[in-house]
């Protein structure tokens, strides 16, 4: 009798174990759910050679990991731009020449390798040589090497053929956008997009974000109602005409 006692006593404070842990774990993967769901979706369509789109990167979306911003922010990238699919090959021609294509494919294998601070760093590394970069491979290496990344996955990506699907993918995704881009950089904030205003990016995340956790990276925007729009209207324009000239970023 004694031993049936005990084995009840076990098996009772096993389920017991396993029903407090797995509340725990669903009450957990609630509650990390809930602050994902919070996040602001901050997108950005560029091209891999439009100063433009360097100078912003550099010296301006940099901006969301060099704070607290990136604690609210989903960022994602899309690397298309201004590129075309000619004939029914889906042959890709792109504003800035082939090396623009090349690195908007070694750009989105990146972002598939790698989580997003990863991948950031890598298109920053690059970004602060465009557009004067001659010998795109040495230098996306170089990036690579400099930051401890290996170069396996993106060769694979690239050689395989993935690298090339993700750009098509890609340009779908950039057709769709409501209204559709005038040029590059192009910014939307949960779906917003900010136009010519795109530098002023953080107030309309900051404003977006509904969740508690407020960053300190929002504090001079907490008293706004509504956000100022510039409309400074820079930036690479589809038609290479209205392309202007720009120093590369510093």
């Amino acid at each position: 009798m004694g031993t049936r006692h005990l084995l009840s006593f076990f098996v009772f404070s096993t389920l017991l174990f396993w029903f407090i842990s797995s509340s725990h774990t669903l009450a957990d993967a609630a509650a990390a759910a809930k602050f994902t769901s919070q996040k602001v979706t901050l997108s950005l369509y560029y091209e891999s050679l439009c100063p433009y789109c360097a100078n912003f990167i550099v010296n301006k979306l940099v901006n969301v990991f060099n704070t607290d911003l990136y604690t609210i922010v989903n960022l994602k990238m899309v690397p298309w731009g201004n590129a075309k699919i000619q004939g029914t090959n889906h042959t890709i021609t792109c504003q800035h020449g082939e090396n623009e294509c090349y690195l908007n494919t070694i750009h989105a294998c990146a972002i598939d390798a790698w989580p997003v601070g990863k991948h950031f760093k890598f298109i920053h590394c690059l970004e602060t040589q465009a557009p004067k970069i001659q010998d795109t491979e040495a230098v996306w290496r170089q990036c690579s090497d400099d930051l401890g990344l290996s170069q396996e996955p993106i060769d694979d990506c690239y050689n395989s053929g993935r690298g090339k699907q993700l750009i098509l993918e890609y340009a779908d995704e950039t057709d769709a956008l409501h209204p559709q881009h005038k040029f590059v950089p192009w910014v939307v904030v949960n779906g917003r997009a900010l136009e010519g205003d795109y530098e002023n990016y953080a107030a309309y995340v900051c404003k977006a974000y509904k969740g508690n956790n407020v960053p300190h990276a929002c504090s001079s925007y907490s008293q706004m109602s509504t956000v100022k729009e510039t409309s400074n209207n820079s930036g690479c324009y589809a038609e290479a005409k209205k392309v202007p000239k720009m120093e590369p970023p510093a």
